[in-house]
């Protein structure tokens, strides 16, 4: 799943009292604040199924003449239905598919192994929409492939930093170590953006939002990048020919017994830099206004989601709330500094 330029990744600074929050972590709060109201709503859950029993859920299915049917259909009392293609089976998928089934939303999860997947089963129509990836990277694919996928609204964010099995702290990095990066361009990029905030490396000044290795100008312990698929980063952690790995917090197994208490650095996933990091519903752009992302969105904002996500990610992953519009503009801008790379 997958920087503007290297502000984005200085070290964590909390909020102090007084500051005004970023943008990121006033969504945050927002986001607490909303799932506290639903607590409190869920008192009234049986009188509001007796209004929604009253055929308010409308349609079949997103996409083509099955939109066309649920837009129709309005009032008929007919459920909703999707199908989301992610990147892997998990409590939080479970508990958002139940919850948005009480709201009348049937969800259906597909789950790919490879990133590549999810979006080209979107825009041939297998599925009618994903949730697997941050804006840089749906940004670095609509160029890549000349799509137009879109968000829908933010789900969560996660943060990311440099892990070692064998080392205790950045300070003892030595010369020549290798750190393993991933190899897409958009972590990759967010990669090295954190490792220039620990001040492993140097960036050039107008490295824009991709940087690859060649743009490092400093690095004082020649320290060697190793380019690897961001998912398989984490079971490549203890291989003896590496000495780091910079990854999201997230990504390692729960059999592994390693979370953010365990790296050597941390970004600031909160941080309005970190904005290009948000991981979204994302659909085809002709299909952003259904009737079903709506339900969907309310499903992820249930308290038992955000239970769910906190149990299975150990606190390393968040749910936040950003305004589509703010989605699709920073989607746009990320995509006009892609094709600058490109052309």
């Amino acid at each position: 799943m997958s920087d503007h330029d290297a502000a984005p990744h200085d070290a964590p600074q909390s909020t102090t009292a007084g500051s005004a929050p970023s943008g990121l972590r006033a969504s945050l709060d927002d986001s607490r604040r909303r799932r506290r109201r639903g607590l409190l709503a869920g008192l009234g859950a049986v009188a509001a199924a007796a209004l929604v029993g009253g055929g308010f859920w409308a349609g079949t299915a997103v996409g083509g003449s099955d939109a066309q049917a649920a837009g129709s259909a309005s009032g008929s009392g007919e459920r909703l239905s999707v199908t989301i293609a992610g990147s892997g089976e998990s409590d939080l998928q479970d508990t958002v598919k139940t919850v948005a089934a009480e709201e009348g939303l049937d969800v259906t999860w597909v789950n790919f192994d490879d990133w590549t997947l999810p979006n080209s089963a979107l825009v041939t129509g297998e599925v009618d929409a994903n949730a697997f990836q941050h804006t840089a990277f749906l940004s670095a694919y609509n160029v890549a492939n000349d799509t137009d996928l879109t968000p829908v609204f933010s789900t969560t964010i996660t943060q990311w930093g440099v892990f070692s099995a064998t080392l205790d702290s950045l300070d003892d990095l030595g010369r020549g170590d290798r750190i393993a990066i991933p190899d897409d361009a958009s972590n990759g990029a967010r990669a090295l953006f954190i490792l220039q905030a620990a001040g492993l490396i140097e960036l050039g000044p107008d490295v824009g939002v991709y940087p690859t290795v060649d743009d490092v100008t400093g690095n004082d312990l020649d320290l060697e990048f190793v380019p690897i698929g961001a998912t398989t980063i984490p079971t490549q952690f203890d291989d003896p020919s590496l000495d780091a790995v910079v990854v999201g917090t997230s990504y390692f197994d729960p059999t592994q017994e390693i979370d953010a208490d365990d790296a050597l650095y941390l970004d600031d996933s909160l941080s309005d830099e970190s904005r290009p990091y948000v991981n979204a519903v994302v659909t085809r752009a002709d299909d952003t206004d259904d009737e079903a992302w709506a339900l969907l969105d309310e499903a992820y904002a249930d308290p038992r989601v955000a239970e769910a996500l906190e149990k299975e990610s150990f606190g390393n992953t968040q749910l936040v709330e950003v305004p589509a519009d703010d989605l699709r503009s920073t989607l746009a801008e990320l995509e006009t500094a892609a094709r600058e790379i490109t052309s």
